[in-house]
């Protein structure tokens, strides 16, 4: 969760506060961040839930999650610079 979804995350609005990427790169935090908070969120009731099965299944959301996040952040920050040239 940390390695790939906060540290992307930080990464990324870092770039844009310092300006070294173009600014619609801040567009994206928006959606990205909130994939992050969704998937710390489905993460944290997946290790508290009993059910075993209700817990797996929140912890393959919240991996889903942060696949999304990434793609979002670092794909569309990508997509983004190299348009810009």
């Amino acid at each position: 969760m940390i390695f790939f979804g906060v540290v992307p995350a930080v990464m990324v609005t870092l770039l844009v506060a310092q300006g070294k990427t173009p600014g619609t790169v801040g567009l994206l935090l928006i959606p990205g961040i909130a994939l992050v908070v969704a998937a710390l969120v489905c993460a944290v009731r997946g290790i508290t839930g009993a059910d075993p099965e209700l817990s797996a299944h929140m912890m393959r959301r919240s991996m889903a999650f942060v696949a999304g996040a990434d793609l979002v952040l670092l794909g569309g920050n990508a997509l983004i610079r190299m348009a810009a040239g």
